[in-house]
């Protein structure tokens, strides 16, 4: 069972103003990034060496943002990039809300554990100092129409934006193609760009291993 700071919503799946939400945050920090290639990908696209590089990189994207403590970084808890940019906020003091599309066996099997090193035990210690959301907890079964993933794209960015658009700002570790599926990197970004024009993308090319 998943152990995490619980909010309340409202029938609509926006949450409901709490204490927490009370110290509005000078800036809002969205994340969508690549994970770590699985060890059998037949084209690589963010191999575990790259994975100093990218940390570099979204830390250098917050200096540039100027997030201070009590801002607020919000991913999707997946391995690679998520994780990096759960580390790197929490290391300036940002309140970190981690949002994941199934429950938490589920997820950890789909999108932290086929990378194996040591990608569990960096999504429990991030986990431990972050308000978890599951979707189907807070927003109700998927509906058939729906693909999970981009359902939970849709639903940080409406999170990302409840103190106002302005606020916003996206961060994106993505290689400029399309996804492996459904609701990737890719849907985030051109979602991302209807709501805030303050878009720091990291190219995945780009980057030294």
């Amino acid at each position: 069972m998943l152990v995490s700071k619980t909010r309340s919503f409202d029938t609509s799946g926006v949450a409901m103003s709490t204490e927490e939400d009370a110290r509005s945050p000078n800036t809002v920090v969205l994340f969508s990034g690549h994970m770590i290639d699985a060890p059998d990908r037949n084209i690589p696209r963010f191999p575990p060496d790259k994975a100093p590089a990218a940390a570099a990189a979204i830390a250098d994207a917050l200096a540039k943002i100027g997030v201070a403590k009590g801002d607020i970084a919000i991913c999707g808890g997946a391995c690679g990039g998520d994780l990096l940019f759960a580390e790197a906020g929490l290391a300036q003091g940002m309140r970190l809300e981690i949002y994941i599309p199934f429950d938490e066996p589920q997820f950890l099997t789909n999108s932290v554990d086929f990378a194996g090193g040591d990608w569990h035990e960096r999504y429990l210690a991030a986990k431990s100092q972050a308000t978890v959301y599951v979707m189907p907890e807070e927003q109700g079964p998927l509906p058939a129409v729906e693909n999970a993933y981009e359902r939970n794209n849709q639903w940080m960015l409406e999170r990302a934006a409840r103190f106002g658009d302005e606020k916003v700002a996206f961060v994106c570790l993505w290689d400029g193609e399309g996804g492996d599926g459904p609701g990737g990197t890719k849907h985030l970004m051109d979602e991302a760009r209807r709501k805030s024009t303050r878009i720091y993308w990291l190219d995945t090319r780009q980057l030294r291993g």
